[in-house]
């Protein structure tokens, strides 16, 4: 479950609580939770009750925190500040934190006109706010997701009751979060009425969220459902998936069926950097993790010759291997498209030839028949190291693949 991507969806909004109780039903400790929680100072009698419950037939899990003053009070952005830089957490986590309650900060001041560090935490109370955005911040730790998907969130509709008197929704601070982090929201008369996405989720999600959209496909792994305690007259939910980032196969890798792999393609038009740049840069995102990246010439406006760039990335590595695109190569721009191929199974391992050991890859095709295809740098060190050609090496693996040792696993 750690390590892998996450897909939050959200159909009837997100809050904080629900997005807990999410986490705890995907297999987070609530153990860990309680702990990280302790330098906080809580009362003795704080406590989180979480409780398997049901939405119009839909099984999922509430929590209930016990413990906190009834009427919370409002905090300042530095008493906050003040809690998280004086906490015992590592350092990963409290930048976690810190980030969540910057963006609610610079959003609330922005509504009213002030700087952040005089704003009054109003509309997210105070300690039970604080207990939340620890809580999945320390949930997101714990997961370490490579990557999270969330669907579009419903804006709502209608009016709430604030401490600054009766507001449309969403609420001012919503609406400048959404602003500020690109996050579009979504409305009409499919989705209830009220405040369905609070500051609070919305922060959250906004701070940690890598792509707003559902994955192209995926293999889901584990399913984590956390319920909402207003009656919307329809299932009221977030659920959050663990999914796989390896290839979405099909069927079983014993057969040679053909199995689909998310791709993200990025790709520059470069007309002021000379063939050694470019190879140089094309080297740095191959050595980074980009599955293939490939090179040709393009005539661009004024007749002015340039180079295309184009890289087919993992998912997962897209941010990583865009940083790099900046970092080491001369364009200011940078396309980027979802895609995918279809791939074959197979395995890396070694033939045992009258050369020696060659490095080789085995690949069941569609009609159950194995070949291989042998790594090239094996075919020069082979080829320098006895003076044969490669032709001539080939011609040996060829004759040799029942020698075939694997190495690993059928993957796709």
């Amino acid at each position: 479950m750690k390590n892998k991507s996450l897909f939050i969806d959200a159909p009837t909004g997100i809050g904080g609580d629900m997005l807990l109780s999410a986490f705890l039903d995907l297999g987070v400790p609530l153990e860990l939770i309680e702990k990280t929680l302790e330098p906080l100072g809580l009362d003795e009698n704080f406590n989180f009750s979480v409780q398997e419950e049901r939405s119009f037939g839909i099984r999922g899990k509430t929590i209930k925190i016990d413990g906190l003053p009834e009427n919370s009070t409002s905090v300042t952005f530095n008493e906050i500040k003040l809690v998280i830089e004086k906490s015992p957490w590592r350092l990963s986590l409290k930048n976690k934190v810190m980030s969540v309650f910057q963006a609610l900060a610079d959003s609330e001041a922005s509504v009213h006109g002030t700087k952040a560090a005089d704003v009054h935490f109003h509309e997210i109370g105070g300690l039970d706010a604080l207990v939340d955005v620890v809580s999945i911040c320390t949930s997101f730790e714990y997961l370490n997701p490579t990557h999270i998907y969330c669907s579009p969130l419903p804006a709502g509709s209608g009016n709430v009751a604030t401490a600054h008197g009766i507001l449309p929704v969403p609420v001012p601070v919503v609406v400048e979060l959404a602003k500020r982090y690109n996050v579009s929201l979504v409305g009409g008369e499919d989705y209830p009425k009220g405040e369905l996405t609070t500051p609070t989720g919305l922060a959250l999600i906004a701070i940690f969220t890598d792509s707003f959209s559902q994955p192209n496909s995926f293999h889901i792994e584990e399913i984590g459902i956390g319920l909402g305690t207003r009656n919307l007259g329809r299932p009221n939910f977030v659920r959050i998936c663990s999914i796989s980032d390896s290839v979405q196969c099909k069927s079983n890798l014993d057969t040679g069926d053909t199995h689909w792999q998310d791709l993200v393609i990025q790709e520059a038009w470069i007309d002021d950097a000379s063939p050694e740049d470019i190879a140089s840069l094309a080297d740095e995102l191959r050595t980074s993790g980009a599955i293939e990246v490939v090179t040709y010439s393009v005539q661009l406006k004024k007749g002015r010759n340039g180079f295309c760039l184009h890289a087919m990335v993992k998912p997962n590595q897209a941010e990583e291997l865009r940083s790099i695109w900046f970092a080491k190569g001369s364009t200011i721009g940078l396309r980027e498209r979802s895609g995918g191929r279809w791939v074959l199974p197979r395995r890396r391992g070694t033939c045992l030839t009258r050369f020696g050991p060659v490095n080789v890859k085995q690949v069941r095709r569609p009609d159950g028949k194995l070949t291989i295809k042998p790594e090239h740098d094996d075919l020069i060190r082979v080829s320098n190291s006895t003076g044969e050609s490669i032709s001539e090496i080939r011609r040996e693996l060829i004759a040799t693949l029942d020698s075939f040792i694997p190495n690993e696993h059928w993957t796709c």
